[in-house]
């Protein structure tokens, strides 16, 4: 699925909906600019609460992922990770999070690497715990594959919605 960034800008309203997915909970929110968010967790308050801390500006509005093109599309990412399609999205980060969400990007479904190879791929391959840093602060589950970055060993560690999310992930996206 081609994903497009748009550039920071304030936040005023933003739709969002809580749906039960495979992975557990997923929440979808948006701007009028695309996606700003993807969470999974096991109850939704939890992922409310989240989303009003990371956005405490913003006017937040419930609908339901049937009202919404743009969440439908997102969902699809997590459900079927081989599908194409555009999922603009609204990123809020430092200039390095943006390089590293975008070569995190650039990797396929089915695909892995380290975090030591996005280090070098973005030109600082001496900054590989800033790319780990960088991942974890990663607020775009899926739509960023954050969870496509193993260690080294090959061992897989690491992701903010929990390790069982991202070996089913990783499972999913391997079978073509």
């Amino acid at each position: 699925m081609e994903l497009r960034i748009k550039e920071d800008q304030m936040v005023g309203e933003i739709s969002y909906c809580i749906v039960r997915c495979s992975l557990g909970f997923i929440l979808i929110a948006r701007t009028d600019r695309g996606i700003c968010a993807i969470s999974l967790g096991d109850e939704p308050t939890s992922l409310r609460q989240d989303l009003e801390r990371r956005f405490p500006e913003a006017t937040l509005r419930v609908v339901q992922v049937t009202e919404d093109t743009l969440l439908g599309r997102a969902l699809a990412l997590v459900e079927s990770p081989h599908e194409k399609g555009v999922v603009p999205l609204d990123l809020h980060g430092t200039p390095f999070q943006k390089r590293v969400w975008q070569a995190l990007r650039d990797i396929g479904p089915g695909y892995t690497t380290t975090y030591a190879g996005i280090a070098a791929r973005i030109g600082a391959p001496r900054a590989v715990r800033a790319v780990a840093r960088a991942c974890a602060a990663n607020p775009i589950a899926v739509a960023i594959p954050c969870h496509r970055v193993i260690r080294s060993d090959g061992a897989i560690s690491g992701y903010r919605w929990g390790i069982h999310r991202k070996q089913a992930l990783l499972e999913r996206e391997a079978v073509a």
